[in-house]
């Protein structure tokens, strides 16, 4: 039985991921840890801000580790050496795919502070091959899934994948804004993290 502990910094998170589980990973076991206030900060003082957090939050993990903020991902990632154990960001399976797709990528999130991480990211996947990369910023999106408007929240998401034109592939920033995947109309591949990023966690193996 596989065993897998997710760093949230949503609850909102808990039941997607636990849904995912149940139809597509029968057995496995996922321990959730859901600490908001990771994300705050990094929106105010920069993702590298909640290192030493991360470090105490994880240091008795004994279990691989997927993180599913895309802000502190990268910064979640560089930690596994030191905890002894795989990290990985969920988006990572989700950028490798959108590069292979095609080289022009449409990113769209929600929150600003996610944008260049995503778009560092989708670098790093493509390596040599030359790829354009455009971030937009769903205006007003945000809000609404604070507000806990997620039936809004969604509509503005799939309005603004269905809006782009001149890419090969549309990438979802936000773990969040997986289900607006399944409301786009465009033609053009819409790509969202969660399925992908989780069958990848419970592929890891724990270090020897």
């Amino acid at each position: 039985m596989t065993d897998l502990l997710l760093l949230h910094t949503s609850p909102v998170h808990v039941p997607v991921f636990d849904a995912l589980r149940d139809r597509n990973h029968p057995g496995a076991v996922l321990r959730h840890l859901v600490v908001p206030e990771l994300l705050d900060r990094a929106r105010v003082e920069g993702p590298e801000s909640v290192t030493p957090a991360l470090r105490g939050l994880l240091a008795r993990a004994a279990t691989p580790v997927l993180v599913t903020c895309s802000t502190i991902g990268a910064t979640a990632e560089s930690l596994a050496p030191v905890l002894g154990v795989p990290v990985l960001r969920v988006d990572r399976p989700m950028a490798a795919a959108a590069v292979r797709t095609g080289p022009r990528i449409a990113v769209l999130a929600a929150l600003e502070s996610t944008l260049a991480p995503t778009g560092e990211l989708l670098a790093e996947e493509a390596g040599e091959r030359p790829v354009s990369i455009r971030t937009h910023l769903v205006s007003g999106a945000w809000e609404r899934f604070e507000a806990g408007d997620t039936t809004g929240y969604l509509a503005r998401i799939a309005a603004a994948a269905d809006s782009v034109t001149g890419a090969d592939v549309v990438v979802l920033a936000q773990a969040s804004m997986a289900e607006a995947a399944g409301l786009a109309t465009s033609p053009i591949p819409v790509l969202s993290s969660p399925a992908p990023g989780l069958a990848a966690g419970l592929s890891m193996r724990s270090m020897p």
